[in-house]
């Protein structure tokens, strides 16, 4: 389970200033270190990080979402995450960052309402 690697991708999601950025598989240390390379170039006014095909992910993949919160808030952008599954939303609970992070059901919802 662990040596699955984390691929990504980000595009334009039809309305100027939010881009999607697609995660797929775990987030979790091994595989941190690119997405973090990309998130430090990558600023839009607004990101979202779709992570419907993302199975899991520990407390390095949730450092990456909160710096990458705090550095947006800092700099007047936002972000959101959508397609959440239950692990992930529990993991996100138990760490107490559940109310720092907007989550949308849908991309189309974040994108009108992020």
């Amino acid at each position: 389970m662990g040596d699955q690697a984390l691929t990504y991708s980000s595009s334009e999601t039809g309305r100027e200033g939010f881009v999607l950025m697609k995660l797929v598989g775990p987030l979790v240390l091994p595989n941190i270190f690119s997405l973090q390379t990309e998130l430090k170039t990558n600023k839009p006014p607004v990101m979202i990080f779709d992570l419907s095909e993302v199975p899991y992910m520990d407390s390095a993949g949730i450092g990456v979402l909160i710096n990458y919160y705090v550095s947006a808030e800092k700099n007047d952008r936002r972000m959101a995450l959508v397609g959440v599954n239950e692990r992930v939303d529990a993991l996100l609970v138990l760490t107490k960052v559940q109310g720092l992070l907007r989550k949308f059901p849908t991309v189309e919802e974040a994108v009108a309402k992020a």
